[in-house]
């Protein structure tokens, strides 16, 4: 696969989240019906962080009145520190939970990656790089090696995350607010 994999259209792709994105693309152009989910500004990415973080800190949550998307600890730490908030987090209206669902998703985003690498050579480095533990820095560090392929992964990981996040959004019933409709702040 090269660049054309992820300029794709949404619905031609079929990556995880893409007939979410396709849907919601019709609905704004006005040339589909309109998903039947509630808005929330959420920022995928943070999303993502949260989705794909190490299980041993919990997950996070997103703030239904914002959007804003908290990992626990960060919770955690406004309710130890006797936040003017702390009755707010404790609101479960307010609140949607965000349980981590570990790095395997990301484990094989750099497997489909490396099935996309044109040079023979670069791909067995890489696929060397991803056996047993510390895939992910090694994978990275060998990557490094060619910049215009690390900027190539980059965007390839980075589309992957969001569609899996807009994707768990639309499970949880929102979907992600246009830019133009986003809190101030985010």
């Amino acid at each position: 696969m090269s660049w054309l994999g992820c300029w794709l259209s949404p619905s031609q792709r079929g990556w995880e989240g893409d007939d979410d994105l396709a849907d919601q693309l019709d609905s704004l152009l006005g040339t589909g019906a309109t998903p039947l989910l509630r808005s929330l500004p959420v920022d995928l990415a943070e999303l993502a962080g949260i989705l794909e973080g190490d299980p041993g800190y919990g997950g996070g949550r997103i703030d239904l009145t914002t959007g804003a998307a908290w990992p626990e600890e960060s919770i955690d730490y406004a309710v130890d520190a006797g936040a003017e908030e702390e009755d707010a987090a404790d609101d479960p209206g307010r609140w949607l939970q965000v349980n981590c669902e570990g790095s395997r998703a990301g484990y094989q985003d750099m497997e489909l990656f490396i099935a996309s690498v044109d040079d023979p050579g670069q791909a067995d480095h890489l696929a060397i790089a991803v056996e047993g533990r510390g895939a992910f820095r090694r994978f990275k560090d060998v990557l490094a090696r060619w910049p215009e392929e690390f900027q190539r992964w980059q965007a390839f990981s980075e589309e992957r995350q969001r569609g899996r996040a807009r994707s768990w959004l639309a499970s949880a019933g929102y979907r992600v607010s246009p830019a133009s409709h986003r809190h101030p702040g985010m």
